[in-house]
């Protein structure tokens, strides 16, 4: 998994204010990147695990996750904000970076569950988190997360 998060799908500065601005662009960008078809159904996606419980962690970091057939591939996105965003979080700060995974909904019991405790594994190292807050491009993300997938 070297090379599982690519550099395009990384966004820096986004200007979302709130959660649901927040997955619109993330669905629009799955769309855009070829590794989903339909927007709509992706963010239906989004928004139905949102509706289970916040995806926000703590620290500033959110997981949100969307298991639908419109995913052609498992993904990870990732997006830093220009801004706090609000979104209920654990430990009731803003978000300022989304870490989505976009996963196949045939892939829902296996590879999301893999990406899921990746990822919350590396928001509990508190060097990993303040890498990523203080990266300003977006290899630097891409490769930082991609060295702790494998």
């Amino acid at each position: 998994m070297s090379d599982f998060v690519q550099a395009s799908h990384v966004f820096l500065d986004n200007p979302a204010k709130n959660v649901d601005e927040a997955l619109e662009f993330l669905s629009r960008k799955a769309v855009e990147l070829g590794v989903a078809d339909d927007e709509r159904a992706v963010l239906d996606a989004f928004k139905a695990r949102e509706a289970e419980g916040t995806t926000g962690m703590m620290s500033g970091f959110a997981i949100p996750h969307a298991k639908s057939a419109a995913v052609k591939e498992a993904t990870v996105m990732v997006v830093k904000f220009a801004g706090d965003v609000e979104w209920e979080s654990m430990d009731d700060k803003p978000i300022v970076v989304a870490i989505a995974l976009l996963v196949p909904g045939a892939e829902a019991g296996t590879t999301h569950l893999q990406l899921l405790s990746k990822v919350a594994v590396m928001l509990m190292d508190e060097g990993f988190r303040n890498d990523v807050l203080g990266a300003t491009d977006e290899a630097s993300i891409a490769e930082r997360i991609n060295s702790k997938l494998d």
